[in-house]
């Protein structure tokens, strides 16, 4: 009896937590609605609400920026509208640095997370896997004696967040795993290893 139930948890668990976790996340896109004029909304035109429409009209609002600015109109409207961001004095630093991690994270030619490599942490005997990032930059590297670079440590089973480090680069070890497959090695705490 405590083998089926056992082989019942491991099937509905996942499945349990997937499910939570979409319906979180429709349920946060849907919230975009409250920006639809209350006469367009589904519960005005048909009497009630349709789960998921605020997700597909975020989908489609997405895709529509990134079309329309993908040409040299939509690019320079872009360009016009940063410079205009950067002459607003609190905003300017907060969409500077909101932009500058957004693109390093989602251009397809940014190197963030390119490379899974092993290190010591939290002491020298014992290991961890971390992501390349760079290397130190700014006035950062003038105080730094020898090669470094820059790795970002995440945290198990989250890894969204973590810890960022320099560290010398002799002592980091690149691995031969894509970041896919070491993210899914940490997030698991380690049950599902790579092959």
């Amino acid at each position: 009896m405590r083998k089926y139930f056992l082989t019942g948890l491991l099937i509905l668990v996942p499945l349990a937590i997937t499910a939570w976790v979409l319906s979180m996340v429709i349920g946060t896109l849907d919230q975009s609605l409250m920006f639809v004029p209350q006469r367009w909304q589904p519960r005005t035109l048909i009497g009630f609400d349709i789960p998921g429409i605020g997700a597909i009209l975020t989908l489609a609002i997405v895709f529509v920026t990134g079309l329309l600015t993908n040409n040299l109109v939509g690019k320079y409207i872009v360009r016009i509208g940063e410079r205009l961001l950067k002459r607003i004095p609190v905003v300017s630093s907060l969409y500077g640095s909101v932009k500058q991690v957004s693109d390093t994270l989602f251009s397809s030619s940014g190197n963030a997370f390119r490379q899974a490599v092993l290190i010591p942490y939290p002491h020298a005997d014992s290991w961890t896997i971390a992501f390349l990032t760079g290397i130190p930059g700014g006035d950062v590297k003038n105080h730094l004696v020898g090669e470094y670079v820059s790795v970002y440590v995440p945290t198990t089973p989250n890894p969204t967040s973590g810890f960022f480090l320099m560290m010398e680069r002799s002592k980091v070890v690149e691995l031969n795993m894509t970041v896919d497959a070491a993210l899914k090695y940490i997030v698991s705490m380690g049950v599902v290893a790579p092959e």
